[in-house]
């Protein structure tokens, strides 16, 4: 009852589009974890470990937009530190779900994404007055291209592959169109924080002037199509 309370608390105003997707995302993370959890028993013992970390990420996702929600309903502003803490968990744990479907060690990818983050939150949140954003938002971007490129994202379009990427090609791991699905979840999913970051941040990449709520709303879309869409892609492929 008390779990029920919690989920229900806070009210969302009438036109408040941002409030909704907070919303959304909430209750679509607390029932993507219960279904990957139903699923663990369902899949091949190859895929076990994967739903359960699957199932860990939106596990945590839905504890932490349960109380960004409540922020952002409370007027509080837009809940830069909740999410940040939300991704330091969650992102690493994508990366170790590369892993296991791939096989392939990803020791840099899992420290560019810490890097990418870290220097996220110092940009967006001001903490440090070492750098302005935009060059904090600059050094995270360039983590993210790393990123991207030793995934291989550019061989999707005939390009070179990075170390990383060769293997994900390889097909060697345990979905052998694995390495292909990887890489188009960060070309497309994962640039989603960047172009949020850019978008929201003033900075000389500021391209388009949105609002916080805007930004959220950019965040929100792309931790669903990361964090529940790669889950049940991994779910499809080994079923």
């Amino acid at each position: 009852m008390e779990m029920l309370n919690f989920i229900l608390a806070g009210t969302i105003e009438p036109g408040d589009f941002t409030g909704f997707t907070f919303f959304i995302g909430s209750v679509s993370m607390l029932a993507a974890t219960v279904w990957f959890l139903m699923q663990h028993g369902q899949v091949d013992k190859k895929f076990k470990d994967s739903m359960l970390v699957a199932a860990l990420i939106t596990g945590i996702a839905a504890v932490h937009y349960f109380y960004m929600r409540e922020q952002w309903v409370a007027g509080l502003g837009s809940p830069t530190e909740l999410r940040y803490i939300d991704w330091i968990l969650t992102v690493p744990l994508m990366v170790v779900e590369f892993a296991l479907l791939t096989g392939v060690g990803m020791r840099k990818l899992f420290w560019l994404s810490v890097v990418m983050l870290v220097t996220g939150y110092f940009g967006e949140s001001g903490v440090t007055g070492v750098l302005d954003a935009q060059w904090w938002g600059a050094i995270s971007g360039a983590a993210y291209f790393l990123m991207a490129y030793e995934v291989g994202c550019l061989s999707i379009f005939g390009g070179p592959s990075g170390a990383v990427g060769n293997a994900l090609t390889s097909g060697s791991g345990k979905i052998p169109e694995a390495g292909r699905m990887l890489q188009w979840f960060v070309l497309v999913g994962w640039a989603i924080y960047p172009l949020g970051y850019m978008a929201g941040t003033d900075g000389w990449y500021n391209f388009v002037a949105i609002d916080e709520g805007a930004m959220n709303i950019i965040y929100n879309v792309g931790d669903a199509i990361n964090k529940i869409g790669f889950g049940m892609a991994v779910w499809y492929a080994a079923k």
